[in-house]
């Protein structure tokens, strides 16, 4: 028998994506993505792997290539009974 997933926890962050502005220029939209993910993970104290980033957001990050991800994106996440955790992009 299978069991849904249900979502347990609603909520919505601004993250700050300064620190990524300090690594190289060819590395920066790859490290906004694993800011955002050590973020939701340390806040819903879940564990890095289960923390999947929405194509809507990751769209975002890359919209202005590798070299200038976004300063700030204010996001929703949603945990599931299961334990895993959807970051997407809240409009």
């Amino acid at each position: 028998m299978s069991e849904e997933k249900k979502v347990v926890l609603m909520r919505e962050y601004v993250i700050n994506l300064r620190r990524a502005y300090e690594v190289s220029r060819s590395k920066r939209a790859k490290y906004a993505v694993g800011l955002i993910r050590r973020f939701v993970a340390r806040h819903l104290k879940v564990e890095l792997k289960s923390v999947k980033v929405g194509q809507r957001l990751n769209m975002a990050l890359w919209s202005r290539s590798v070299e200038k991800p976004p300063r700030r994106v204010r996001v929703a996440v949603e945990k599931y009974s299961d334990g895993s955790v959807v970051v997407e992009l809240k409009e």
